[in-house]
């Protein structure tokens, strides 16, 4: 389905990094934009207003103001983040959601792109991936024509907390085993992917893509930083009990340290965009800068 030139294409999520993409994406096709807000006079609104983005103030608890908002437009992104990480908040991330799609069934939006996480169909025990399940089964359940994006693990994660310098050594500590392989995703390409799907200038086999640009161990993406600052690099594996009581990181974590996790075709993915980045490419786009040594 292509959304025309001369259409609005809303994007709810795009004052954050992963929405952000997908509007620099769009503005650098020449696409019209429309961002569903919750503050316009925030200093990230304005930012987009400045660029030649539309505005629609939303209440997420108000489907009046979610249906007027996406009113008169070809095609609509969305992501959906818990805003925390109790079980009940991952709850609530399934609720938003599905008030999203209500909306969009509402405004009759032809073309929908809803950016999940890779695995999200596979039972994975991840309580924010299964509530993502969820928002995907009732955007299923609509009748739209819709395409999944899933994406695996953020390159961009690693910006902060990422590597540490210690005595002239790059180090990287994570709660999963060496060895273990871990798929990477730049939050860049997820706008990029997203993009083309909105456009209908490409088409996700079966209406859902996983989405990956890379495949690496720790040791691997550790040597990865190492070659990026011209230093040795080593990686530590780190026990689950370092993320405390957090249920639903660890549950995660576990999900990874059980191969195959995430399960992305990465030459299927870019045959859709081909300038899909690995990691290196990431690293050398200024997606992290070394922190101050440690002694």
């Amino acid at each position: 389905m292509d959304t025309q030139p001369s259409q609005v294409i809303a994007v709810f999520g795009a004052t954050g990094k992963q929405g952000g993409s997908v509007v620099d994406a769009l503005l650098s096709r020449g696409a019209r934009v429309r961002a569903l807000v919750r503050d316009p006079g925030s200093d990230r609104a304005r930012a987009l207003v400045r660029r030649g983005v539309e505005l629609a103030r939303i209440d997420i608890g108000d489907p009046v103001s979610l249906s007027v908002a996406l009113q008169r437009v070809g095609a609509f992104f969305f992501m959906t983040t818990p805003e925390g990480h109790t079980l009940s908040e991952v709850e609530a991330e399934t609720r938003q959601g599905v008030a999203l799609v209500d909306a969009v069934v509402s405004a009759a939006v032809p073309n929908v792109v809803f950016s999940s996480v890779g695995g999200a169909e596979r039972d994975s025990g991840v309580p924010h991936f299964e509530s993502k399940r969820r928002v995907e089964e009732h955007l299923e359940k609509s009748g739209l024509h819709a395409t999944l994006v899933r994406p695996v693990a953020f390159m961009d994660n690693f910006a902060s907390p990422g590597p540490t310098v210690d005595n002239g050594e790059v180090v990287l500590r994570w709660p999963l085993p060496d060895g273990v392989p871990l798929q990477l995703v730049a939050v860049r390409d997820i706008g990029r992917i997203s993009a083309l799907f909105l456009l209908g200038t490409a088409r996700a086999p079966g209406g859902a893509v996983e989405i990956a640009g890379d495949e690496r161990t720790g040791s691997q993406i550790a040597a990865a930083f190492g070659e990026h600052t011209g230093l040795p690099a080593r990686y530590e594996a780190l026990p689950l009990d370092v993320l405390g009581d957090d249920t639903d990181a660890r549950a995660m974590f576990r999900w990874f340290a059980q191969p195959p996790a995430y399960q992305a075709d990465i030459n299927a993915v870019k045959r859709i965009e081909p300038g899909t980045w690995d990691l290196p490419a990431w690293l050398r786009s200024g997606g992290w800068a070394p922190p101050t040594p440690t002694r």
